[in-house]
């Protein structure tokens, strides 16, 4: 496996929560992944990448709900706990899918050049294309930068701003710094990461994921002219919730009896998927009462989209559209009935 390989598959980890809809509804959603687009439906989900030749390559399977399989998901906070963890366990299949598609690319180019001895030809890469260590290194450090962006940096910088300025010394002050430290960190990082061509291009398949998305809701036949004329803004995105965790763990972290650093730093680790439950079932009840107060706290997510989500170009919106029809397929296979809420 490539440097490249492996740093774009890091990047494109770390990037997980804001490319995909964690949303475990009658809705379709999706994810942007290396040269294509993952499509969920209820109890399905496709996958479809395009290969450097034009080829679009899919897998599709089954995807029971997490609260179909533990009845405990079925209840507030839980079940957001569970369908985001879903959501990431999904996302990181449908990412390797898509890595071996790269891998695949990348050996029969080899082969054309005449630096390798055989070609894997035109079939689909192998579930084995990634080694599994390179998973597990790359996750484990994806949640190792994740800490030390999101929660190390922030908490230290805030510690070190109430040492200077005592006007921070009171718990809402602090964590209102520590709020927006983290909120200006995670801005920056997702700016300049857009200013980089290969993320550039996911953020394009994010936008085809959600024009897709919007087509498919509003009833009109999904096409690649429909998809095109909506929005690349959605507000069941990544990027909303991720939002919306900032602002709630803001107030759960004022409420915290801890003075010492590491106590402070522990406790903004172990409250994470607390923290991950209640935004989502803020998130739910935002999204059913569009005008009212809570409404307003999603707004600022589709403002950062504008960073996330970047016009498709027909040939991605395809993709997207292969994927849609894929997961819609499987799931009419076993007898699924999508519903537009």
């Amino acid at each position: 496996m490539s440097i490249r390989t492996y740093i774009r598959l890091f990047t494109h980890t770390l990037l997980m929560p804001v490319l995909e809809s964690g949303e475990e509804t009658t809705l379709v959603g999706g994810q942007a992944v290396m040269e294509g687009v993952m499509m969920r439906a209820p109890h399905s989900y496709c996958v479809a990448v395009r290969k450097k030749n034009g080829e679009i390559v899919t897998q599709e399977q089954p995807l029971p709900k997490m609260s179909e399989l533990y009845k405990i998901f079925k209840y507030p906070i839980f079940r957001g706990m569970g369908t985001l963890y879903q959501a990431m366990k999904l996302g990181m299949q449908a990412l390797k899918f898509s890595g071996d598609v790269g891998m695949q690319d990348i050996q029969e180019a080899e082969a054309r050049e005449g630096k390798a001895k055989a070609t894997q030809g035109n079939r689909k890469p192998d579930s084995k294309g990634l080694p599994g260590w390179a998973l597990a290194v790359n996750l484990a450090l994806s949640l190792g930068m994740f800490i030390f962006m999101y929660k190390f940096i922030p908490l230290f910088l805030a510690t070190r701003l109430k040492m200077v300025y005592p006007v921070f010394e009171g718990r809402i002050a602090f964590n209102l710094a520590d709020g927006v430290i983290r909120l200006l960190i995670f801005l920056v990082f997702m700016y300049v990461l857009s200013l980089l061509k290969d993320i550039r291009r996911v953020f394009e398949f994010h936008g085809a994921e959600h024009r897709v998305v919007f087509n498919f809701e509003s009833g009109q036949q999904v096409t690649v002219a429909n998809a095109q004329r909506f929005t690349t803004f959605h507000p069941r995105c990544g990027t909303s919730f991720l939002f919306v965790v900032i602002i709630v763990s803001i107030v759960f972290y004022t409420f915290i009896p801890f003075d010492g650093f590491l106590a402070k730093l522990v406790s903004r680790i172990v409250l994470l998927p607390l923290i991950a439950g209640v935004s989502y079932e803020l998130i739910r009840f935002a999204a059913k009462r569009r005008g009212g107060v809570l409404a307003s706290i999603t707004a600022p997510g589709l403002w950062l989209q504008r960073i996330t989500t970047k016009p498709p170009a027909d040939d991605q919106t395809a993709v997207a559209i292969r994927a849609l029809e894929g997961a819609m397929a499987l799931e009419e296979s076993q007898g699924g009935q999508l519903v537009i809420a």
